[in-house]
């Protein structure tokens, strides 16, 4: 079987793929693998946020398209923009091994966080990196950043911000880790579900092709992902709602984190939950409750109406 994978045009992207590919090409069955790169609103899209244009679907509807219509045979995500509700007809066939889960400060010099002056700009158009930001530093200036990893760098370079936040992974993968200036901790920056972890997506009724593309599983990582894309599903979060979720497994114990923030630092809801983790999928429903219980809800609501 030929596997033909659709993919954003990035850097980042088209590593990604290749990185599938090469694994695709080592497994039984699969005799080769062809790249589909394609253009997605939201890479087109620059000027305005995630939230005013319609949210993370945006950078996948395209290669969803692809798939349906016979062009591609799957499609190669981080798994941190992909909604927590999966499309009818399509399915996540496989969960790769986590890389670097972590977010990162770009500042040049070695820079961290503490050490920026008063009232300095930070590139970030995450909110759930804002909230968490003010948290550490309420007198940052968070101001919008879109873009390939490359666009962003640059404009870091141009003098548009005084640092910038980056996915670690995601500079780690370019090479281009020599930028980051320092790595946030889970303590002092919760990631966002699934953060560092790439998925493999296809139509739901390709069973050939499901069986192959189960043999790249990460068993650890399929639950961790699941515990923490539960806790976005059952908090019904948009695309770019301050939440973060994160799980370990350490000796078949799961330890699952979750944060609701207000995106000017002002109000947090922050909660843990510990079990089996075979139980990955009832951890992340119990701690989802637990958030809600306390007013998640009602702090997302707030937050929407203001950025929505």
């Amino acid at each position: 079987m030929i596997i033909r994978i659709a993919t954003r045009k990035s850097a980042l992207a088209l590593w990604q793929a290749n990185h599938v590919a090469a694994a695709l090409r080592a497994l039984p069955g699969v005799s080769g693998t062809e790249l589909l790169p394609l253009s997605t609103r939201g890479d087109e899209i620059l000027d305005r946020s995630l939230q005013k244009i319609g949210g993370k679907g945006l950078f996948i509807k395209e290669l969803e398209v692809a798939m349906q219509n016979g062009a591609a045979d799957i499609a190669v995500h981080s798994m941190k923009d992909v909604p927590a509700e999966m499309p009818e007809g399509f399915c996540l066939a496989a969960i790769m091994t986590r890389a670097n889960h972590r977010d990162a400060l770009v500042g040049g010099d070695g820079i961290r966080l503490q050490d920026l002056p008063q009232k300095a700009r930070i590139g970030s158009s995450s909110l759930r990196r804002q909230a968490q930001l003010k948290m550490l530093r309420p007198d940052l200036r968070i101001e919008p950043l879109r873009g390939n990893v490359n666009t962003r760098l640059a404009k870091l370079a141009n003098g548009d911000y005084d640092a910038i936040i980056l996915a670690a992974a995601g500079l780690e993968r370019l090479e281009l880790d020599h930028h980051i200036s320092q790595q946030f901790s889970p303590a002092e920056m919760l990631p966002a579900a699934a953060q560092g972890v790439l998925g493999i997506e296809c139509l739901s009724d390709r069973t050939e092709l499901r069986t192959i593309l189960g043999k790249l599983n990460d068993p650890v990582t399929v639950l961790t992902t699941t515990a923490e894309r539960t806790i976005s599903r059952a908090l019904q979060a948009s695309c770019q709602s301050p939440v973060a979720a994160f799980a370990t497994i350490e000796n078949q114990t799961l330890k699952l984190t979750a944060l609701v923030a207000h995106p000017d630092g002002s109000q947090s809801i922050r909660d843990s939950v510990s079990g089996d983790a075979a139980d990955a999928e009832e951890l992340g429903r119990t701690l989802a409750a637990r958030l809600l219980e306390k007013g998640a809800r009602e702090l997302l609501d707030t937050i929407e109406a203001m950025h929505g």
